[in-house]
């Protein structure tokens, strides 16, 4: 089922911020940064849920790297709400809004075993990538010079997230060393 699209122009011109963008344009990257903004929420989420119940015996190293993985998807959340204002739009307003925008799934297992959660959230991370290239083609086609340049940033950061817990879930035989 296909997720409602949020109204990003307000009728008053109060929360329309100038800008030298197409307004069809503006309104299809306000979208888009949208949807981008839930889907980091979620994943900060799931990637602060694991980093608060991994255990065994690798706890300290997969703990420390949720941690500082959770820390750089809280890090872009400002700016990619932001983003959107400047251009004209408007973003996110509640959590519910949030929930029928977003393209993460929730995971509320009592128990994931450490393996399962890097892997999880490494598939998660792809597809976030992935999500953005797709709004990336999206800026560049408008001539969105900014939103364009950040969305590259932001695709390295998910690309460096999704190459660590892919090697933190590969066993000893897979090495190649």
């Amino acid at each position: 089922m296909a997720k409602a699209k949020p109204d990003l122009r307000v009728a008053s011109d109060r929360l329309n911020t100038p800008t030298d963008l197409d307004p069809a344009d503006t309104k299809k990257i306000a979208e888009g940064l949208t949807v981008l903004l839930s889907d980091l929420f979620a994943l900060y989420i799931k990637t602060k849920n694991f980093h608060w119940h991994v255990s065994g015996p690798n706890f300290r190293d997969y703990h420390l790297l949720l941690d500082e993985q959770s820390e750089q998807i809280f890090g872009i959340i400002d700016a990619v709400g932001e983003r959107a204002r400047k251009i004209g739009g408007t973003t996110l307003r509640s959590l519910g809004q949030a929930e029928g925008l977003k393209r993460v799934a929730d995971n509320n297992a009592d128990y994931v075993s450490p393996l399962d959660m890097l892997k999880e959230l490494r598939d998660d991370n792809k597809n976030l990538t992935a999500n953005m290239r797709e709004l990336h083609g999206v800026t560049d086609e408008a001539g969105d010079c900014s939103t364009t340049s950040l969305l590259e940033e932001w695709i390295d950061q998910s690309e460096e997230r999704t190459w660590f817990l892919f090697e933190s879930t590969r066993d000893g035989t897979q090495g190649g060393h």
